[in-house]
């Protein structure tokens, strides 16, 4: 009889020390694919960042004073009245 008890006891400290064992590597894998997912919403935060700018930028440029500016600094370009002022540096 004692032996019944003892080989009991046994299987269940085996049993219960598995189940930690299986809870604990449970919760380390839980707690690193939360740090990844922190990761990657930060990452996801930073590329909506860029698109929300990029989305700025293309209606940005499809303004008059946008594409007149850039005529000026690219071609040169002056209104009529204005006088061009060259930059002897280049």
């Amino acid at each position: 009889m004692r032996k019944k008890i003892k080989i009991k006891n046994v299987v269940l400290v085996f049993a219960m020390v598995y189940v930690c064992y299986i809870l604990i590597g449970q919760q380390a894998t839980m707690v690193r694919q939360k740090k990844e997912l922190k990761k990657y919403n930060v990452e996801l935060q930073k590329k909506k960042e860029e698109k929300k700018a990029l989305q700025d930028e293309v209606e940005l440029s499809k303004t008059d004073k946008y594409i007149e500016k850039l005529a000026r600094e690219i071609l040169g370009l002056v209104k009529e009245g204005e006088t061009p002022v060259m930059d002897n540096k280049n």
